[in-house]
C-alpha cells in the first residue's frame, strides 16, 4: 500500500521541461497539424479583439457624425468577422482534436506493446487496476492536453497579447489603470495552483485505489457472494469512494473560491475604467468609443485568464499522468533476448536442467540445484506438495522468469540463447486456471493465428473431446464467448484450453493441473487423447492426482525446491520415500502392498 500510495501521489511540477520534451516527441510526426493550429490560433485570437476596436470606430467616426452608411459598413464588418471566426474556429477545433486523437492512439499502442513485453515479475508486484489506470485515465489526461490544452493556451495567450496591443494603441494610461489589478490576480493564482496541486494528488491516489478495488472485487465476485461478504465489501468500497468524493469536493472548493475572486477583480477593473476613463471623457481627453472598447476588452481579457486557470489544471493533470506513464515505459523488467540468438532447427524436445537455482525474490530460493533430463517424446510427471517448486520449473522453462545459476537446454542449446518468441513457439501450456478472451470459441482456440485452419481447430477439439459440446451450441464454433468464458462451465473452458494447446501442434506440451477441473467422463476422453498425441512429443505433466500420471515414463518428486526422487511409478513406490507417502495419503484405504 505504501508503494502504491507513493506511485499514485506522483505530482511533480505544473510544467516539467524534461517531461514536456518527451511528450513533444509524440507530437513531432504531426508537426503540420501543430503549425496549422498555431496559425489559426493567431488569426482567431486577433478576430475577437478586433470587434471592440471596430465598435470604437463605429462610435467615434460614424455614430457621432451620424453617418448611417459608414455605420452599416462597420456592422457588416462585425458580422463578417463573426462568420469568418466561426469558420476558422471549426477547422481549428477539428484539426487539433484530430491531432490529439492520433497522438493518443500512438501512445496507447506504445504503452500496450510495452506492457506485453514486461516480465511476469512486474505483474506479480503491480496491481492490475494501477496498470489499467495508466492506459485509460492517465492517457485521457494527456488527450485533454494535446487536444485542447496546449493549443488553447496559445489561443488564450494570443488573445491577451492582441488585447494589450489594441488597448495601448488607443490609450496607454487607461491601459495601465486596467492592468493595475494584475498583481492581485497573480497572487491569487499562485495560491490557487498550490492548493489545487495538493487536492489533485489526493484525487489521483483515491481514484487509483477505487480502480484497483473495483477490478479485484468484480473479478472475485463469486467469492464475495459465496461467503456473503456483500455488506462488508460495500462498506469498504463506500469508505474508499467517500475519500475520493471528499478529495474532489476539496478541489471544487478551491475553484469555487478562485473564480468568484477573478470575477470580483473583473468588476473592480470595470469600475476603475468607468471612474478613470469616464473622467477623461468628461474632460474630453478620451472619446466615448475608446471607453466603450475598453469595457469590452476588460470582459474579453478576463475570459482567457479564467481559461488559463483551467488549462493550468489540465497541464497539472497531464504532467502528473505523463510522469506515471513514463515511469511505466521506463520500467525495464524484461526477460532479455540474446544479442546473437540461436535459431533452433528440427526441434525434437530434449530438455535438460543442469544445477538450476531460482528465486522470485533475492535470497529466497524456490529451486535449489535442480538437475534432470527429459528425452524427446517422453512423458514426465512432476509431483510434490504445495510450494515444492513444480510450477516454478514450468515458469523458468518457458522463460517467464530467468534462472540465477545453472542452465536449461533445449536439444542441447541453452534456452537463454534462443529468442523468447521462438522458444515459446515450440511449447503449449495448459493451466489449471483457464483464461478465455471475449470473442468466439474458434478465436479462443486459434488465438487469431492465420496458420491454424478451421479444420485444424475442429480436429483439435475432437481430439480432446470438446467437439461434442461445441457442436451442440447454437452457433457452434462461432458461439460468442463472454468475458472470461462466463457462459461456459469450468470443464468446458478447460477442454477449450486443451484444444488451444493442441491446435498449435507443439513439440513440448505442458499440463499444469490441467485435468483438475474436468469431470470423470471428460477426463477419460483427455487421457485417451493424450496417449495418442504424446507419441513423438515431449510432455510435462504437473499433477496432485497421482492416478493421472501412473503411466508416465518418469516421475520427478519435488520437495522444498529440491529434486528428491526420480523414477517410474512402480520404482518410486518400492523406494517408499516421499512419493510413496504422497500416494499413501491419497489411497490410504487401499492395500499399498498389493499395488507393489
Amino acid at each position: 500500500m505504501a508503494e502504491e500510495q507513493k506511485d499514485d501521489e506522483i505530482l511533480g511540477k505544473a510544467y516539467d521541461s524534461k517531461l514536456m520534451r518527451r511528450l513533444l516527441k509524440y507530437v513531432q510526426p504531426y508537426k503540420k497539424y501543430v503549425l496549422l493550429a498555431i496559425s489559426l490560433n493567431i488569426l482567431v485570437a486577433a478576430l475577437g479583439p478586433l470587434r471592440p476596436y471596430l465598435g470604437k470606430i463605429a462610435f467615434d467616426d460614424y455614430i457621432a457624425a451620424k453617418n448611417y452608411h459608414g455605420l452599416l459598413l462597420i456592422a457588416g464588418a462585425l458580422l463578417g468577422s463573426l462568420i469568418f471566426q466561426a469558420i476558422v474556429q471549426y477547422f481549428l477545433t477539428y484539426y487539433t482534436e484530430l491531432m490529439g486523437q492520433k497522438i493518443i492512439f500512438d501512445l496507447r499502442v506504445q504503452i500496450f506493446s510495452h506492457i506485453q513485453k514486461l516480465a511476469l515479475k512486474y505483474f506479480d508486484k503491480t496491481p492490475i487496476g494501477r496498470t489499467v489506470t495508466r492506459v485509460t485515465n492517465d492517457v485521457d489526461a494527456l488527450n485533454d492536453m494535446f487536444s485542447s490544452g496546449i493549443v488553447a493556451v496559445f489561443s488564450d495567450v494570443f488573445v491577451i497579447i492582441w488585447i494589450f496591443i489594441f488597448m495601448f494603441s488607443m490609450s496607454w494610461d487607461l491601459a495601465l489603470v486596467t492592468l493595475s489589478v494584475i498583481p492581485f490576480l497573480f497572487y491569487a493564482t499562485f495560491l490557487f495552483r498550490k492548493k489545487v496541486r495538493e487536492a489533485y494528488r489526493d484525487v489521483r491516489f483515491h481514484l487509483a485505489r477505487l480502480n484497483t478495488y473495483m477490478q479485484e472485487h468484480v473479478t472475485g465476485m463469486n467469492i464475495v457472494q459465496i461467503f456473503a461478504k456483500e455488506k462488508s465489501e460495500l462498506k469498504k468500497f463506500s469508505s474508499i469512494n467517500w475519500n475520493h468524493r471528499t478529495a474532489n469536493v476539496k478541489s471544487v472548493f478551491y475553484y469555487a473560491v478562485f473564480f468568484p475572486f477573478v470575477e470580483f477583480l473583473s468588476s473592480i477593473t470595470v469600475a476603475l475604467i468607468i471612474w478613470y476613463g469616464g473622467g477623461k471623457v468628461i474632460q474630453e481627453h478620451l472619446t466615448i468609443g475608446i471607453l466603450f472598447a475598453f469595457l469590452q476588452y476588460t470582459e474579453m481579457f478576463w475570459r482567457p485568464v479564467r481559461d488559463l486557470s483551467e488549462k493550468y489544471n489540465i497541464l497539472q493533470t497531464a504532467m502528473a499522468s505523463s510522469e506515471r506513464i513514463f515511469k511505466l515505459l521506463d520500467n525495464k523488467t524484461f526477460i532479455n533476448d540474446p544479442e546473437v540468438p540461436v535459431q533452433p532447427e528440427n526441434v525434437k524436445g530434449a530438455i535438460e536442467f543442469n544445477n538450476v537455482w531460482f528465486a522470485y525474490n533475492p535470497g529466497e530460493h524456490v529451486l535449489k540445484n535442480v538437475s534432470f533430463k527429459i528425452n524427446p517424446g517422453e512423458t514426465v510427471a512432476i509431483v510434490g506438495a504445495t510450494g515444492a517448486g513444480k510450477t516454478s520449473l514450468i515458469n523458468i522453462l518457458t522463460r517467464f522468469y530467468d534462472i540465477e545459476k545453472g542452465s536449461i537446454t533445449l536439444d542441447g542449446t541453452d534456452i537463454r540463447e534462443i529468442r523468447k518468441h521462438e522458444l515459446r513457439k515450440y511449447i503449449s501450456l495448459v493451466l489449471q486456471d483457464v483464461f478465455l478472451f471475449s470473442g468466439t470459441i474458434k478465436s479462443n482456440i486459434s488465438l487469431g493465428s492465420d496458420k491454424i485452419t478451421g479444420d485444424q481447430i475442429v480436429e483439435a477439439a475432437k481430439t480432446v473431446g470438446a467437439h461434442r459440446f461445441i457442436s451442440q451450441l447454437p452457433n457452434g464454433y462461432d458461439e460468442e464467448v463472454k468475458e472470461k468464458g462466463a457462459t461456459l462451465s469450468v470443464g468446458q473452458k478447460q477442454l477449450i484450453s486443451f484444444a488451444r494447446a493442441l491446435a498449435y501442434n507443439p513439440q513440448i506440451l505442458i499440463l499444469d493441473e490441467a485435468t483438475s477441473s474436468i469431470d470423470t467422463e471428460s477426463e477419460q476422453l483427455i487421457q485417451n487423447a493424450i496417449e495418442k498425441l504424446l507419441v513423438g512429443r515431449t510432455s510435462i505433466v504437473i499433477a496432485h492426482r497421482l492416478s493421472t500420471i501412473q503411466n508416465a515414463d518418469k516421475i520427478l518428486v519435488m520437495h522444498k525446491g529440491e529434486l528428491k526422487e526420480s523414477g517410474t511409478h512402480q520404482e518410486l513406490l518400492i523406494k517408499k520415500g516421499i512419493y510413496y507417502r504422497l500416494y499413501q495419503l491419497q489411497y490410504k484405504d487401499q492395500e499399498i502392498v498389493k499395488t507393489v
